[in-house]
C-alpha cells in the first residue's frame, strides 16, 4: 500500500504566485477532508516575491505557509541574483511580508542560498538580521549546489556555520537545509540539461 503524502511544498518549475487562481484551488482541494486530507500546516506556497499576490494572498486569508526566496539582503545583490527584485525590491517585498496575519507560533520562512563570495559573509548575515527585524521570520540556509557552467561556487562550511550562528546570536530560528541528489547534479538548483 502506497504511503500518501505528508507535505507539500509548492515551489520550483515557475513561479506559484504568477499561477494564482489554479495553485490555490488545487491547494484547497488537496486539503480538504474530501480531497487528499492533507492539513493546512503541512502545505507551504514558495514565491520569488511577486509582491501584489502576496498582498491578495493575504487579504484573502488562506491558510497555508508562505516562504519566500530572499537570496540577499541588499536591492543591488538581490537584483543580480533575482531580476524579479527589479520590479518588486526588497522595501515593498517586506513591506507586504509584516502585513500578513501570523497565528500563534507561526512564522514566514526566509530561503537564502549561501554562494561563496557573493552572499555568505558575516556582515551579509547581519544585513539579513536588520532586514528581517519586525517579522516573525525563520530562515532556511541551503548552501550552493554548484554544477558546469554556473560561475557560482559552494561555501566552506565553515563559512556556512559562522552565517548561520549570526542569525542565531540575534535570535532567528535558522536551518541549515541538507540538499540531495547531488552527485547526479539533481539538487536544489541544478536540474537542467547541458550539452555532451
Amino acid at each position: 500500500m502506497k504511503k500518501k503524502p505528508t507535505n507539500i511544498v509548492v515551489m520550483g518549475m515557475g513561479e506559484p504566485f504568477l499561477n494564482y487562481e489554479n495553485v490555490i484551488k488545487s491547494l484547497h482541494i488537496i486539503n480538504d477532508p474530501e480531497g487528499i486530507a492533507i492539513g493546512h500546516r503541512k502545505i507551504t506556497i514558495s514565491t520569488a516575491g511577486i509582491v501584489p499576490q502576496i498582498i491578495r494572498y493575504t487579504e484573502e486569508a488562506h491558510p497555508f505557509k508562505l516562504a519566500i526566496s530572499l537570496n540577499a539582503a541588499t536591492d543591488e545583490q538581490r537584483s543580480k541574483l533575482m531580476p524579479v527584485n527589479k520590479k518588486y525590491p526588497l522595501k515593498d517585498l517586506l513591506s507586504a511580508c509584516r502585513k500578513i496575519p501570523l497565528p500563534n507560533r507561526e512564522r514566514i520562512t526566509f530561503e537564502y542560498v549561501l554562494i561563496h563570495g557573493v552572499n555568505d559573509s558575516q556582515e551579509d548575515a547581519l544585513r539579513l538580521t536588520r532586514l528581517l527585524k519586525g517579522i516573525r521570520a525563520k530562515v532556511n540556509l541551503i548552501a550552493f549546489n554548484e554544477h558546469p557552467g554556473s560561475p557560482f561556487r559552494r561555501p566552506a562550511d565553515e563559512t556556512v556555520q559562522k552565517f548561520r550562528e549570526v542569525l542565531r546570536a540575534k535570535g532567528f530560528t535558522a536551518m541549515l537545509r541538507q540538499s540531495k541528489g547531488s552527485d547526479i547534479l539533481a539538487a536544489c538548483g541544478q536540474l537542467g540539461g547541458h550539452a555532451k
